[in-house]
């Protein structure tokens, strides 16, 4: 092993300065995220509402305010096993509420859950 020793003056130190940190491309994200609970709700109703039969009769249920079973098979063109089971669906998801009467389901659309669906896709401008 071969040693070098420094013979000359000894440089005077001097102070090394970091760089500055660059700016922020964006002022960062505001709004906490979805926790994963609110994320497993929205997907259900979205996996619900991921079919064009579900949509229609969503979108039926909706406009008319309420409906009865009895009506939904005639304005899809679709059996009743069909629809009754596409209903299921809607309800489990908690999209539609189905109340009894007589003899026949009758089903309005659960406005909140529609409220706090749009509300993840709200934008402020």
């Amino acid at each position: 092993m071969k040693f070098v020793w420094h013979t000359g003056d000894v440089p005077q130190t001097k102070q090394i300065v970091a760089p500055s940190l660059p700016q922020l491309c964006c002022p960062g994200l505001d709004d906490p995220a979805l926790t994963e609970d609110e994320a497993d709700e929205i997907v259900v109703m979205l996996k619900a509402l991921a079919d064009p039969v579900r949509l229609r009769l969503m979108h039926l249920i909706a406009r008319s305010g309420e409906a009865c079973a009895c009506d939904l098979p005639a304005a899809l063109d679709r059996s009743q096993p069909t629809v009754s089971h596409h209903l299921k669906v809607l309800v489990e998801a908690g999209l539609l509420s189905r109340e009894k009467r007589g003899k026949w389901a009758w089903f309005t659309v659960r406005h909140q859950q529609l409220q706090a669906l749009s509300g993840v896709f709200q934008i402020d401008t």
